[in-house]
């Protein structure tokens, strides 16, 4: 779901649902009771890919030499939103 305020969609849960017309509605119901939302997503589980807890660190080792990444090499101006 994307938030009226928000800049990018966020997993708010999970569903079951018949179809995928039942499965905007249930999440429509369920995700933006206080009318907040202004778009939703609805993914069949079985079209997510994802990594498991147990090949956590050699698949997320890589990142960990990748320095530039990190922002600790500039100044961020107070001013600057969003960040």
């Amino acid at each position: 779901m994307r938030g009226k305020r928000g800049l990018n969609h966020v997993h708010v849960g999970s569903l079951h649902a018949a179809d995928d017309t039942m499965a905007l509605t249930h999440a429509r119901d369920l995700y933006t009771r206080r009318n907040e939302g202004v778009s939703i997503w609805v993914v069949r589980s079985s079209h997510i890919a994802a990594s498991t807890p147990d090949e956590k660190d050699p698949f997320f080792a890589p990142s960990a030499d990748k320095a530039y990444r990190h922002p600790t090499f500039y100044e961020i101006p107070d001013d600057v939103p969003h960040i």
